[in-house]
């Protein structure tokens, strides 16, 4: 048992799901999983544990943004021994060609994030996706018929910006679309000597002005799922 997680020993799997949402992992956990139990409820924040094709995997909620997920991402791995995780998300389009639901694999996540200038104070840490899993990723969404962008993203500290042209810079050197975790995962993944890959779902676009509701959001991105768990 961790201090956010109050799973007990051998309860969740080396290969771990994570969607910001705990409702979205509650959901994955239902429609992709036998055998489901729930081992976590702590501050609403789900976690399940069940089989894919006879395989033990779990679903983890993270929360919105840095500072949440990168509780959960330590915890899992420090704690409870956690070797490969996934991050199934969602994420704006930062690029025209870019529709709804359309799938990224996130090779490196740039970021607003302070997190890693206490520990590189004299540079900028490039955080990316393992690559093994990555290649792996894109050899079962071959097999699996999906088709996919991949590239660089951004993940931002704010939802909300103050300025509509802040993402301009981002747009101009080719960063796909923004999120809020990955740079997390990728830099704790490599500190800890773990696997980490993000795939992304274009929720909404920035370029276009179009949304996705609250529903498909929280349902819909089945492509994201599937693929993620053919990488176990």
């Amino acid at each position: 048992m961790s201090l956010h997680i109050s799973a007990k020993p051998g309860e969740i799997a080396d290969f771990v799901l994570m969607p910001g949402d705990p409702l979205r992992a509650e959901w994955i956990a239902n429609t992709y999983l036998e055998e489901v139990t729930c081992y976590n409820k702590v501050r609403g924040m789900l976690g399940f544990t069940g089989k894919f094709r006879g395989k033990k995997v779990s679903v983890q909620g993270s929360g919105m943004g840095i500072p949440s997920a990168l509780i959960y991402y330590t915890e899992l791995i420090r704690e409870y021994g956690v070797k490969t995780i996934i991050r199934v998300g969602t994420a704006g389009a930062l690029q025209g060609h870019l529709k709804l639901r359309d799938l990224v694999m996130a090779l490196s996540a740039s970021t607003t994030s302070g997190i890693n200038r206490e520990s590189f104070p004299y540079g900028d840490y490039a955080p990316t996706a393992d690559f093994s899993l990555l290649r792996r990723a894109m050899g079962q969404a071959k097999a699996l018929d999906m088709e996919f962008e991949a590239g660089n993203i951004l993940s931002a500290d704010v939802f909300y910006p103050s300025s509509g042209d802040v993402y301009t810079p981002w747009k101009e050197h080719g960063v796909l679309c923004v999120e809020m975790e990955t740079a997390a995962l990728y830099t704790v993944a490599a500190r800890y000597g773990v696997r980490a890959l993000s795939l992304l779902t274009i929720s909404d676009s920035l370029v276009r002005g179009e949304h996705s509701s609250a529903a498909d959001r929280e349902r819909s991105f089945e492509d994201m799922a599937t693929l993620a768990l053919h990488c176990r």
